[in-house]
């Protein structure tokens, strides 16, 4: 069996979020990578969170010429080869994401080939999977987020994540005091507290927004809210500033979903400077690399979780692991992928069960891709 034909398709796809005063309109781009083999197999792969007009291209461009006639179910093979052709000098950046969505399409294909599932040839550790539900976003008011927050545990979900920090570091400019950010969040986190009562998880994430300062005194805040844990507190998930953070506040820290080198996830846990690990198998090199980030994490004895979204990908990668665990189930990013896939699995009382079908078990719906694809592209405004 060879590759036949690689394609990308870049998307930026319209969402619509339900608030307390009518509705949030948003987007969120996502590219999609289908591998065919001469076989008529077909394989498909995504990533998200990044430029999806510059993913496309360097797959259509560049990827795809490299890996016509080479075997699918040869994924370390590929994988070295994408990474020395794209990361030359060991950057991530861009070429994380795109290795990732032909990662994920080559696993799809191993699935369908061998008639498995991809968590059971990832090892079938469990055949469910507990989520968290990101739900709480900057542009809901603080009775909004309130609201939202007992809408979710009462749809069974008893974890749940809400942003901060709301890009303060990026619109400093407007002016946005970061005190005067977190103060809010100080609020925000509580009316949410206060909402679900206390035997609700509650996570935060400030997505990179925060500088060292800020992020210690808003844990310091919190504290007494029983966060189970704070994702990204600091701006480029500074090692230093985060194994200092970690050491000042009794709030787990967590961090990765946007890192593409497994050795940054080396010098993150030889720091001791997160309590989770978080690569993203849409994002961090795939199924490929994200299993060795596991392992790593299995030898430091540090907890591995999925930061980053896109649920129904990522979901594989935990229940197929022995130290798999929770599956963030981003609402967002959950309705951009029922715009494109079929057969997609819904969570019951707070577990994804995992399909039987070969392969991820879900395929594009052809007709919605087409249509959606004729969609403008977001130069640079599809993050959310």
């Amino acid at each position: 069996m060879k590759i036949a034909h690689v394609r990308a398709t870049p998307l930026n796809l319209p969402v619509t979020v339900n608030a307390a005063r009518g509705t949030k309109n948003t987007s969120l781009s996502v590219c999609l990578v289908s591998i065919e083999t001469d076989t008529g197999l077909v394989g498909t792969g995504m990533t998200a969170i990044t430029e999806e007009e510059v993913i496309g291209s360097i797959v259509n461009d560049i990827a795809a010429h490299h890996l016509v006639g080479m075997d699918p179910m040869r994924h370390e093979q590929i994988w070295d080869r994408l990474y020395w052709l794209l990361t030359p000098r060991g950057q991530s950046g861009y070429a994380s994401h795109a290795i990732a969505a032909i990662d994920l399409a080559l696993w799809d294909i191993k699935g369908q080939a061998l008639g498995q599932p991809c968590w059971r040839l990832l090892g079938g550790a469990r055949a469910e999977v507990p989520v968290y539900a990101t739900f709480g976003f900057a542009f809901f008011e603080r009775d909004e987020l309130a609201a939202a927050a007992q809408d979710w545990v009462a749809r069974g979900f008893t974890r749940l994540k809400m942003t901060v920090g709301h890009h303060a570091l990026q619109r400093r400019d407007e002016p946005r005091p970061l005190d005067q950010v977190i103060a809010e969040d100080v609020q925000r986190i509580r009316a949410v507290r206060e909402a679900v009562g206390p035997d609700v998880q509650l996570y935060i994430d400030a997505n990179c927004s925060l500088d060292y300062f800020h992020a210690h005194a808003l844990a310091k805040k919190v504290e007494p809210y029983d966060i189970a844990f704070f994702e990204e507190p600091v701006s480029h998930n500074d090692i230093p500033n985060l194994a200092k953070l970690r050491a000042k506040t009794g709030i787990p820290l967590a961090a990765g979903q946007n890192e593409g080198l497994a050795s940054r996830f080396r010098d993150l846990l030889v720091a001791q400077a997160v309590d989770v690990v978080q690569p993203n198998a849409c994002i961090s090199g795939g199924f490929t690399q994200c299993t060795r980030i596991a392992g790593m994490a299995a030898a430091f004895n540090t907890r591995f979780a999925n930061g980053g979204a896109w649920p129904h990908h990522n979901m594989h990668l935990h229940a197929g692991l022995a130290n798999g665990s929770l599956v963030e189930y981003h609402s967002v990013a959950v309705q951009c992928c029922e715009l494109v896939f079929d057969d997609l699995p819904k969570p019951e009382r707070g577990v994804l069960r995992l399909p039987e079908a070969p392969g991820l078990g879900f395929r594009p719906n052809p007709e919605r891709l087409a249509e959606y694809a004729r969609r403008p592209l977001s130069r640079g405004a599809g993050k959310a």
